[in-house]
Formats: C-alpha cells, sequence, structure tokens
C-alpha cells in the first residue's frame, strides 16, 4: 500500500498532520503521547475537583494511561484484576499520587466484582465521577465462557464496561458541568474491521467460534455502545467515544491484529512506520478524556489523537477509519437493550 495519505485526509484535529503516511516513522516519531496532551491541554495539577475511573491499569497502555491522568491532580480509581499486580507496577506513581489514587479489585470477567468495584465508587468518590476510561480487555482468546455464562472476549471487552457505566450513570450525569461535560471513553480497535458484532450468536455457540471474529465482534459492541449512550445522554452533558490506540508492543495483550503480525514479520515497511511506542499508545485515549477540542461533542471514533471517519473501501488493516457496519441505529438499539437484561439493569 501506499506511504502516501487519502485526501481528504480522515483524521481530523490539532494532531492530525502528524498521522500522516508521510510523517511517520515508528515509534517515538512525532505523533503525540499522553504526556504530552496533558501539557499542551496547560491540565498539569488543574483537575483537584475531578474524578476519574479508568479500568485495566496493571499492564500496557493502561500504566501509561493512569500516569498521564495524574499528572492532572485528578482522584483516580483504576482497577484491576490482580491489585497486589497493579500496586508492583505502580509502584512509583502510588508514591508520589498515593494519596489520590485508589486500586480497586475488579475481574471484567465476573459480573459481581464489577457490581462490587461500583457499590465502592459510589462509596468513595464523594458523589461525583467526571470520566471513565475503558481500557480493560483481552484479546483472541481460546474459547471459554464466564461465570455469568458469556463468551469471555464478549463479557470482558464490551458487557462488564455496559454495566460498570449502567451503575454508576447517576454519578456522571450529575457531575457534568457548562465548562466540562463528563465523558465515557472506550478502548475498542481497528480490528472491529474483521467482521461486525454477533447479536444473533453472541456467543458463538454450536462450533462457530474463532477468536479474532469474537474479537472484533466485541470492539464493535463498544463502538455500538458509544453510539446509543451518546444517543441517550449526549443532550444531558454526557459523551461518549470509541478508540483505535494503534499498533504498539506490550507484554500482557499484544495489540496486534492477524494482518499487522503477518505484515511486520514479512517486514512490511509500511507497518513498521505504523509502530508506536506505548506513551504514543495512550495519547487517544488521554485526548478522548481531557481534549478541549471534542467538549460538547460525542458518538465519535478517534484514533491517532484525532476524529477519524470512515474508512476508505479496500484498504488494509492498518488504515485509519471505522468500517460500514460500526454505525447502525437498529443494531445499537438492540444491542444496548438486550444488555440491559442480560446485565438486569432493567
Amino acid at each position: 500500500m501506499s506511504m502516501i495519505s487519502h485526501e481528504p485526509f480522515q483524521l481530523v484535529g490539532r494532531y492530525a498532520d502528524r498521522n500522516r503516511w508521510e510523517n511517520l516513522d515508528g515509534p517515538g516519531d512525532s505523533r503525540v503521547t499522553g504526556t504530552q496532551i496533558i501539557k499542551d491541554e496547560a491540565l498539569e495539577g488543574a483537575w483537584g475537583d475531578k474524578v476519574v475511573l479508568i479500568t485495566g491499569i496493571s499492564a500496557g497502555i493502561g500504566i501509561k494511561t493512569i500516569e498521564a491522568i495524574a499528572l492532572t491532580g485528578a482522584t483516580v480509581f483504576g482497577t484491576a484484576r490482580n491489585v497486589d499486580k497493579a500496586k508492583k507496577a505502580l509502584g512509583h506513581l502510588l508514591q508520589s499520587h498515593g494519596d489520590r489514587i485508589h486500586l480497586l479489585h475488579m475481574d471484567q470477567a465476573d459480573l459481581a466484582t464489577v457490581r462490587a468495584c461500583a457499590d465502592v465508587v459510589h462509596e468513595k468518590s464523594g458523589g461525583k465521577l467526571n470520566v471513565i476510561i475503558n481500557n480493560a480487555a483481552v484479546m483472541n482468546t481460546p474459547y471459554e465462557k464466564t461465570k455469568d455464562g458469556f463468551e469471555l472476549q464478549f463479557q470482558t471487552n464490551y458487557l462488564s464496561h455496559f454495566l460498570l457505566f449502567y451503575l454508576l450513570k447517576d454519578l456522571l450525569l450529575v457531575s457534568s458541568s457548562p465548562t466540562f461535560h463528563s465523558r465515557v471513553v472506550t478502548v475498542s480497535s481497528a480490528a472491529h474491521r474483521y467482521g461486525p458484532c454477533r447479536l444473533d450468536n453472541i456467543n458463538f455457540d454450536n462450533g462457530e467460534y474463532n477468536g479474532w471474529m469474537a474479537y472484533a465482534s466485541s470492539k464493535v459492541a463498544n463502538i455500538y455502545m458509544t453510539n446509543q449512550l451518546e444517543c441517550l445522554y449526549g443532550s444531558q452533558g454526557l459523551h461518549a467515544y470509541t478508540l483505535h490506540p494503534g499498533a504498539f508492543i506490550s507484554p500482557n495483550l499484544q495489540k496486534f491484529s492477524r494482518a499487522e503480525t503477518e505484515a511486520l514479520s514479512q517486514g512490511d515497511d509500511r507497518l513498521k512506520k505504523y509502530m508506536m511506542s506505548q506513551d504514543q499508545a495512550c495519547a487517544t485515549t488521554i485526548y478522548g478524556a481531557v481534549s478541549g477540542e471534542l467538549e460538547g461533542q460525542g458518538g465519535l471514533y478517534l484514533e491517532g489523537a484525532s476524529k477519524s471517519g470512515p474508512c476508505p473501501p479496500h484498504s488494509d488493516a492498518v488504515e485509519y477509519g471505522y468500517a460500514s457496519w460500526a454505525q447502525d441505529k437498529g443494531k445499537e438499539e438492540e444491542l444496548w437493550e438486550k444488555s440491559k437484561k442480560w446485565t438486569g439493569v432493567q
């Protein structure tokens, strides 16, 4: 594929041009980091009155995300399946910001722990919650059902986050202000383009399981949730975003699609330039959480710390943009209603 960007370029925003193919040069290039966004927004120490919840903070870009958010001075609740592991991973941060960082146990594969975690946030947040960052995920796992009866990737990546939001939406709504509307930021993936959300067989029963297709289905579900959340609550000052963080190497959750892995192993120069560091990979999450460019807007798909648009036809695995099936009002409404039933929040 060409190293020349499509025109009009799919990305829009202050950092968009850094993502043009002509400007990419691999990890550490000119693409922005999460920490730099905090500085550009003049938010260092400026969020002492705000509360942020981040899931999956014990590894990968979860660590980089909480490090960047901590710079704002916000009170941060970080969730992890293994709190001891999180304490070790974040030891440096707990020493410097320990009075404002609270680590909570939550296993996304066990909805009872999601409910318990939401209870703790209600108890300890002072009745305030400005931002939820849904970062936790698993990818291309062997077939497994959770104790709640759902395919592992679907529950971990999507359904647990839906439940968490639903249990905390009262705090998000009451915390919204004219100067900063509350936000729900969900890490999806460009791998959503592998296939649609399987609403007809969400658990991939009857021997139909394919790890990559199940991952894609869960990531489309993330986008559906964002779109429907915006439809229902945007007018009340609560906005939602989904994002693709980019391609990066993580020892815990290897953020490569099948096609990306094959291309890298074959020495694909285009992919090598597309790769980024973990500091850069958390940038789009931070952009969604704090950027003034997004204030009052929602229902957006983000990548490259920018607003993104539809993926051009016949694009390869690392092109920018979202799939055509990621926008489907009927399926967004259907998934929302089914999710309420599945999680018992009717």
